[in-house]
């Protein structure tokens, strides 16, 4: 059976710049693998060559034997691949369904703001897009078979990020999703991977056991400039 994700010599370039050089890793059903690095080594630029934001330079990605890097954004979606970004940018004061209303305002009357202020021009606009918002909320009960997670932990306190790690490890052994992080918090991702893989300057520098890159020399290098 092929891996859920694999990244063949992966390279991704912007003009003369290397940003991504030939990585190669797999990712199973059911396994947390963490990308780390230190800042501009690679790893938001990896996930968007995943997602399909970036197009690739060289290499090859599939998902379950199937080449995607070839994809659009939305169709790669579509095949399972789920992605978050560093920055949520929701509203706190708003509920969950009034977040995803403000998400599909581009595509409703024009006075629907009004709408989420008790003050609806149009009755119909506000059902329609009511029900498109529910319908994109249960949309997230169904779980994709991989998910891309950059910095969840930005923000939280650490309890909260204990809780992070047991719903991250929940849904990778409970509902076999296989998940990739990107996280700078050290003793989440060590306490949440299976794997964790490094990047230095757009290389792969570790693949391993969390025990094992936490006394990687090549890893403390990478992180810290000397051994």
């Amino acid at each position: 059976m092929p891996a859920l994700l694999e990244l063949a010599d992966v390279t991704v370039c912007f003009g003369g710049l290397t940003a991504v050089d030939r990585v190669s890793f797999e990712v199973a059903a059911g396994e947390v693998c963490a990308l780390i690095g230190p800042n501009g080594a690679g790893k938001s630029t990896l996930f968007n060559a995943v997602a399909g934001n970036a197009a690739i330079a060289s290499g090859r990605i599939l998902l379950r034997g199937d080449p995607i890097h070839h994809l659009m954004p939305h169709t790669v979606s579509a095949r399972g691949v789920r992605r978050t970004f560093q920055n949520g940018g929701l509203f706190a004061h708003l509920t969950a369904l009034e977040n995803v209303l403000v998400g599909l305002h581009a595509q409703v009357e024009s006075g629907f703001f009004g709408l989420l202020l008790g003050a609806a021009r149009s009755r119909r606009a506000e059902a329609a897009a009511t029900r498109r918002a529910r319908e994109l909320l249960a949309l997230m009960e169904v779980d994709p078979p991989l998910l891309l997670l950059d910095e969840p932990a930005v923000g939280l306190a650490p309890p909260m990020r204990e809780k992070l790690g047991q719903i991250i490890r929940r849904l990778a052994k409970e509902r076999g999703i296989g998940i990739v992080l990107i996280e700078h918090a050290i003793e989440l991702v060590m306490t949440v991977s299976d794997r964790v893989v490094v990047l230095n300057y757009g290389r792969k520098v570790a693949d391993a056991a969390p025990d094992e890159v936490r006394a990687d020399k090549k890893v403390l290098e990478a992180y810290l400039g000397h051994a």
